[in-house]
């Protein structure tokens, strides 16, 4: 195997805080890896990693907060079906940043600033919010311009997705890890609740189409394909809801959270509508300065590497963690762009090019 081509990202886990590695190179890619460690072998792999870097001292508002995955009653919040009106304003919602036009709002420095991609109502406003209670959220139309709102300073944190348990992995924000320089400072697991979103007044036996995330819809796959309902894809879950109270179509309806109906003055019609009940998203919180790993707490290691091409090359690099009892939680294989896998030609001679 031409492990040349493939960029790894390895993770060590210790359940609540990453340590991210500062001097990543863009056109590398690598395995990522969750370790369990020991706190002998903890000292020892997270200190060499973070010696280089300061250390943060928290505020009470910056500490994450970062606690097993709670059940999904502790998750959700109870809605009326009853819709409380259409939302009155929707110009008066926070503008999502784009990456081509960032702007600064005011900041009186009372409240940590965290940026998210998608619009107020999304999964990932609720992530920042339960990361960081009392922030105040600042939406992005785009995952990189999130990590570029980090990077100007115009906000403190950002909290972006990195896999889901249904879904998988969300491929994009690792490999725009690699191309910035931002740290992995703790990470927050959401139970995600998809509820079916009308009118006010609409039965969802009179839907005839929905709007939603890709990912959303097909999660919810059986509950939609029972109601008959044609499912087109949009920007995110809560956009689709957004839409959906703009168009005004009483057949029209979005697959999105409970949040985002009260937002945008919609009815849920069902709750729970999505195919597995486990559905649980990990979200990663990125800064501009790392934290120093210490042994008060366990933690958790993200590692980017690259091998070269070999037989057993992917087995011996494993066996280092291995043999001083680290778990791997996670491991995933990016592709490096400059680099293209190697493939043998048509012919009979079998070169490979």
């Amino acid at each position: 195997m031409a492990l040349k081509a493939n960029p790894v990202w390895g993770c060590a886990k210790t359940p609540h805080f990453h340590k991210g590695l500062p001097d990543l190179v863009p056109n590398r890619c690598g395995f990522g890896l969750d370790l369990r460690v020991l706190n002998k072998w903890e000292c020892t792999c997270v200190g060499v990693l973070a010696q280089t870097h300061r250390a943060i001292t928290p505020v009470e508002d910056d500490r994450p907060y970062t606690p097993d995955v709670q059940s999904s009653e502790a998750n959700e919040r109870s809605q009326d079906s009853q819709s409380s009106g259409f939302h009155k304003d929707l110009n008066l919602l926070p503008k999502p940043l784009s990456i081509m036009e960032l702007s600064s709002s005011p900041d009186d420095g009372t409240k940590v600033r965290v940026a998210y991609q998608g619009l107020p109502g999304a999964y990932s406003e609720a992530a920042a919010r339960k990361a960081y209670p009392k922030c105040e959220t600042v939406p992005c139309d785009q995952f990189e311009a999130a990590f570029k709102a980090v990077e100007l300073w115009l906000v403190d944190k950002a909290v972006l997705p990195i896999e889901n348990s249904v879904g998988g992995s969300i491929h994009r924000n690792y490999d725009l890890l690699l191309r910035h320089r931002l740290h992995i400072v703790g990470e927050v697991q959401l139970v995600v609740n998809h509820c079916l979103l009308g009118l006010p007044g609409v039965l969802k036996e009179e839907l005839k189409r929905v709007f939603s995330h890709p990912q959303a819809l097909a999660q919810c796959e059986m509950t939609l394909s029972n109601l008959g309902i044609v499912r087109i894809s949009a920007d995110d879950t809560a956009g689709a809801a957004q839409m959906v109270a703009s168009i005004g179509e009483r057949d029209t309806g979005a697959v999105a959270s409970a949040q985002a109906a009260e937002i945008y003055g919609l009815d849920i019609l069902a709750e729970k509508i999505q195919d597995d009940d486990d559905n649980v998203t990990r979200f990663l919180i990125l800064a501009r300065e790392p934290i120093i790993a210490g042994t008060d707490r366990p933690y958790k290691t993200s590692i980017v590497f690259t091998l070269e091409e070999g037989p057993g090359m992917l087995f011996k690099a494993l066996a280092v963690f291995a043999l001083r009892d680290i778990n791997l939680t996670k491991i995933e294989s990016r592709p490096q762009r400059k680099r293209p896998l190697r493939v043998v030609d048509d012919s009979n001679k079998g070169s490979a090019k």
